[in-house]
């Protein structure tokens, strides 16, 4: 799966893929919020994916917003809590469709909560077609339901559209054997099985998405979105982030 560092591969190495965005992803360097030159540079990647023919879906996350208010939500009812960070999840999906139709591509946004006025409604058959129709298609909403992360709505998601891999874009360019930014002699994992992850008690997602993966055998990539090019290297099946495999 891996190409020639020095060549370009013909066509990409997945068909179709569910690309999981945390929400702090989105800040940039701000303190929350959504910071314009980072979800425009990442709706670059993103298209740049799209032109090769690649089915793309998007699960993203909320924390950039929620974490404004959760001081707030301090001693909140857990499930409140959830369904609060469920709606900062639509926030950022319809930011990214806006951001994505500014470089030409079609996405469509569909949330697991009812709020047809803004956003359609999580409809499986409906997301696999617009799949086919090389539309992306934003998953809003984690799961719709509380005490579920949006790791695991990637990883259910995933698993519903049928993703070949879960592509997991975070600040760090992979799974290290420790922390990098604690311990300098941290190596990066090129490939790990799922059971290394579980044995090492390595923090790839949280453990319900993980055992979902494991269990649907669906491999994880974790790698930086920050990094210039590296969605395209990761689709392209370059040596780019850890691949967590059965």
């Amino acid at each position: 799966m891996t190409e020639n560092a020095n060549s370009a591969p013909s066509s990409p190495a997945y068909k179709r893929v569910l690309l999981k965005l945390s929400g702090e992803a989105l800040m940039g360097d701000d303190p929350y919020g959504i910071n314009r030159q980072v979800i425009a540079q990442m709706c670059e990647q993103i298209a740049g994916v799209v032109q090769q023919g690649v089915e793309l879906a998007v699960v993203i996350g909320g924390g950039n917003i929620f974490r404004g208010v959760a001081g707030g939500a301090a001693g909140m009812d857990r499930a409140t809590a959830d369904y609060m960070g469920m709606l900062a999840t639509v926030m950022n999906a319809l930011a990214l469709q806006d951001a994505l139709r500014a470089v030409d591509v079609v996405a469509r946004v569909q949330s697991a909560l009812k709020i047809e006025q803004v956003v359609e409604p999580y409809i499986r058959p409906k997301a696999l077609r617009y799949l086919e129709e090389g539309r992306v298609v934003i998953f809003a909403a984690g799961t719709g339901n509380p005490f579920f992360t949006t790791d695991t709505a990637a990883a259910l998601r995933g698993a519903e559209v049928g993703a070949e891999i879960v592509l997991k874009a975070t600040k760090v360019d992979g799974v290290y054997t420790a922390d990098p930014m604690k311990d300098p002699t941290a190596e990066r994992y090129q490939r790990i099985s799922f059971d290394e992850v579980m044995v090492r008690d390595l923090k790839v997602m949280d453990a319900t998405a993980f055992a979902l993966c494991r269990d649907q055998r669906l491999p994880i990539k974790v790698f930086s979105i920050f990094k210039e090019g590296a969605l395209q290297r990761v689709i392209n099946g370059e040596d780019e982030g850890t691949l967590v495999h059965v």
